[in-house]
């Protein structure tokens, strides 16, 4: 049998190929993603989350198509129904609402908001800190001062303080978790700027005449992209328990609307009589949470150079 030769020039990373047949090198994303697919741990969440997700987005088809009840319809005579009882797979609430279609659509509220107001910060911390690692100077100080000011406030504090005042519904929520969990990223892009514009590749487009705009948003943010995606998996887990926190201490979203937070607001005074009303909505949050912080810990590992086997 021919054997296939296993050299290839130092510093080149190969794929396998067919003797005679030139070797194709993999860039940085690609020995990443093998990585990540070789993560079992990483993958088992990302296919939780994902699932998470899609059960949330077909909460109305699942509701009414599959389960044949309206989550919002109280019937108060099968109130505090268990577990497997005929028609309500997780038992009914206080009210007698379907409790599984509850979480469904609680899901829908509860992640959203968490993946909306992640994007959102992420997008201003990353703009930010794109803008002020590049130029420097006084537009670094100026949003430091910015940042260290913001910080220098409770966030929870803060929060609670907004809430009560705006009594936000779902997309007030977005926006001020939005508005204020920008600093994190703005300082972490911000240092990364800060060594990347001394780069030889950013000279190089300098020296060519590319615009600051272009260096900054194709040179320098293709890079960040690791680190973006890292920022952006905790932020999603932080958030969910941030809005959780908040529905939870009353604050957040508001009944009759439905979100994990605030189910266990409700439920915690029937503990003892109906335990699932409880359990099942604090799972889903401490399960949604610790799947995004593997996520993001298996994406930091996946583009580290030294986890490479």
């Amino acid at each position: 049998m021919a054997s296939t030769s296993q050299t290839s020039q130092p510093g080149v990373v190969t794929l396998g190929a067919e003797p005679g047949k030139p070797r194709r090198s993999e860039s940085l994303t690609q020995r990443a993603l093998r990585r990540l697919r070789r993560d079992r741990l990483t993958m088992i969440a990302i296919s939780v989350i994902l699932l998470l997700t899609f059960l949330a987005i077909m909460a109305p088809v699942i509701s009414t198509q599959i389960l044949g009840v309206d989550f919002a319809k109280a019937n108060p005579v099968n109130a505090f129904l268990p577990i497997n009882s005929p028609g309500h797979i997780l038992g009914t609430d206080d009210l007698g609402r379907d409790h599984l279609a509850r979480l469904l659509y609680g899901g829908q509220v509860s992640l959203g908001i968490a993946f909306t107001a992640a994007l959102l910060s992420i997008g201003i911390g990353v703009a930010m800190g794109v803008v002020t690692g590049f130029y420097g100077g006084v537009v670094d100080d100026l949003v430091i001062w910015l940042i260290t000011t913001i910080n220098s406030i409770p966030s929870l504090f803060l929060l609670l303080i907004i809430s009560a005042v705006l009594s936000p519904g779902p997309f007030g929520l977005i926006m001020v978790l939005g508005l204020l969990g920008w600093t994190g990223t703005t300082r972490l892009v911000r240092g990364e700027t800060l060594s990347l514009r001394e780069r030889e590749f950013v000279v190089s487009a300098r020296a060519l005449g590319a615009s600051d705009r272009r260096i900054m948003f194709v040179h320098i943010l293709p890079n960040l992209i690791s680190i973006i995606t890292i920022a952006l998996a905790i932020d999603i887990g932080v958030l969910i328990l941030v809005e959780s926190g908040l529905s939870f201490l009353g604050f957040g979203i508001q009944p009759p609307i439905p979100s994990w937070g605030n189910m266990l607001t409700g439920a915690q005074t029937f503990m003892r009589r109906a335990p699932h009303l409880v359990f099942a909505p604090g799972l889903l949050i401490l399960i949604t949470v610790l799947c995004m912080y593997i996520i993001g810990d298996g994406i930091r590992d996946a583009f580290d150079p030294r986890m490479e086997s």
